[in-house]
């Protein structure tokens, strides 16, 4: 099951059946099926709390995806700042919907086991993101 919820902030206007019908096609594409993956919507503030208190990171991100997959089942709790979203919209001349649905994906290709931190993963992890965009 695929839950959105939000964390004192304006829960964002994204069409949550299609959405989720997106997720699961990401993941077949993968040989992955969903199980339990929560979204929660949150503003800057929370998100640097959670990075520090779990993390131990000191700074502000645009998801932090907490992975509980087991086999070929993905499921985790993916936590979004929906400030920085739209900050990250702006600098890169992108609308925010988009900006919006490539971090919600960012998180499913993570589970997915996807890497961005590695030599030349951002780069792979940019094209399954617009693979996945595509599929939208």
């Amino acid at each position: 099951m695929i839950t959105f919820n939000n964390d004192d902030i304006k829960m964002p206007s994204i069409k949550k059946r299609i959405t989720t019908a997106w997720i699961k096609a990401v993941a077949a594409t993968y040989g992955k099926k969903v199980g339990d993956i929560g979204y929660m919507f949150v503003n800057d503030e929370r998100i640097l709390e959670v990075n520090r208190e779990y993390l131990g990171h000191d700074y502000y991100t645009d998801i932090i995806t907490f992975d509980y997959c087991e086999g070929d089942t993905i499921s985790g709790d993916l936590v979004i700042s929906l400030d920085t979203v739209r900050s990250n919209a702006e600098q890169f001349g992108k609308d925010y919907d988009e900006e919006l649905h490539r971090v919600i994906i960012h998180g499913i290709l993570h589970l997915c086991g996807i890497n961005d931190k590695g030599p030349g993963e951002r780069e792979i992890m940019e094209q399954a993101e617009n693979k996945a965009l595509a599929m939208r």
